[in-house]
């Protein structure tokens, strides 16, 4: 659902938390489904339980590290481009989830300005 254009009114409240609401859950879907990719990867890389991938993959999704050593070089290579993938990945969702907080704002103060 696009946003509405500045010179339209600001969407009703209810619409609003309707919107805030889709994009919190997409959002959540982008969070799960790379925890997924972190949880099989580390699990199948580098031979961990399915709880200490678990824990890895949820560690280095939140730049916090890993926990567990890599044991192969198909775990470093995994753990390299995971992590790579998981700092863009994880600052794209907070971006996904801000965005229709960050734009009523800005539509807000645009309002208040021409008013």
């Amino acid at each position: 659902m696009p946003f509405e254009h500045k010179s339209k009114p600001l969407l009703p409240v209810e619409k609003y938390y309707v919107r805030v609401i889709k994009y919190a859950g997409f959002a959540i879907i982008l969070i799960l489904g790379s925890l997924v990719i972190g949880i099989l990867g580390y699990h199948y890389f580098n031979e961990l339980s399915w709880l200490d991938s678990l824990v890895n993959a949820s560690m280095i999704l939140t730049g916090m590290g890993p926990v567990d050593p890599l044991k192969n070089d198909g775990a470093k290579y995994f753990a390299s481009f995971y992590s790579i993938f998981s700092g863009v990945g994880f600052l794209s969702t907070v971006a996904v989830f801000l965005s229709p907080i960050v734009h009523r704002f800005f539509h807000k103060l645009h309002i208040s300005d021409s008013e």
